[in-house]
């Protein structure tokens, strides 16, 4: 007897690994969610002025028991439109390229950039009265996940993107070396280090799945 084809086998042998994608599977969901969060920003920002509180004091200050609740809260406030304006480029692009894998492996990787870049600042940020605000630590979360995650998937395709994407926003890298002033480096550097732990612990999950789909298959039976 002959075996009988898997359905979708053939497609399988030619659509790109889902770990090895370089683009959202769901482009227009990637898309909505990107710039919703991007939206929520702005909604902030726009609270911020026209209300009584000063909501950019919820930021994270570095070893202040106070402030440490700002690490949940300080990639969501920033210190005026300027500010903003300079990261919502990024983190519509990287955050919509961050999906490639998934939105359920997007709010994993944007968890772990969120925390470790947040701790990060809180342990070697400036101390108080700075108090550590912007979005930009994820964007450089997403970028440093971007740039490494096909050497852990051994892809070529995202090695590709990573490497248009450094010629583009590469000069971005210098801003987790100090020397600027006003500018948290302390923020760049631990996010990008949470991001290569992501793409870590992304490449590490999506090897354990392929394994367990790949001794999950049995023999045809004749």
């Amino acid at each position: 007897m002959q075996p009988v084809p898997t359905p979708g086998a053939g497609d399988a042998k030619q659509a790109r690994p889902p770990a090895k994608r370089i683009l959202p599977p769901k482009p227009l969901a990637a898309g909505i969610v990107a710039l919703a969060f991007t939206v929520v920003l702005y909604v902030i920002e726009l609270l911020d002025v026209i209300l009584p509180a000063r909501l950019d004091d919820g930021g994270i200050v570095a070893r202040s028991l106070g402030g440490l609740d700002g690490i949940a809260w300080a990639p969501l406030l920033h210190s005026g439109w300027g500010h903003l304006l300079a990261n919502t480029v990024p983190v519509l692009v990287f955050a919509f390229l961050a999906m490639a894998g998934g939105i359920g492996q997007w709010v994993m990787v944007t968890a772990t950039i969120w925390l470790v870049g947040g701790v990060g600042v809180w342990l070697a940020g400036p101390p108080e009265p700075v108090v550590t605000v912007g979005a930009s630590g994820l964007a450089f979360g997403w970028l440093a996940f971007l740039l490494v995650r096909g050497v852990f998937n051994r892809s070529v395709a995202q090695l590709a993107v990573a490497a248009v994407l450094l010629a583009i926003w590469g000069g971005m890298l210098w801003g987790v070396l100090p020397g600027q002033a006003g500018v948290s480096w302390q923020g760049h550097l631990f996010g990008a280090l949470g991001g290569v732990l992501a793409a870590w612990l992304a490449g590490k999950a999506d090897r354990a799945a392929s394994r367990k789909t790949a001794g999950g298959a049995g023999p045809v039976a004749g």
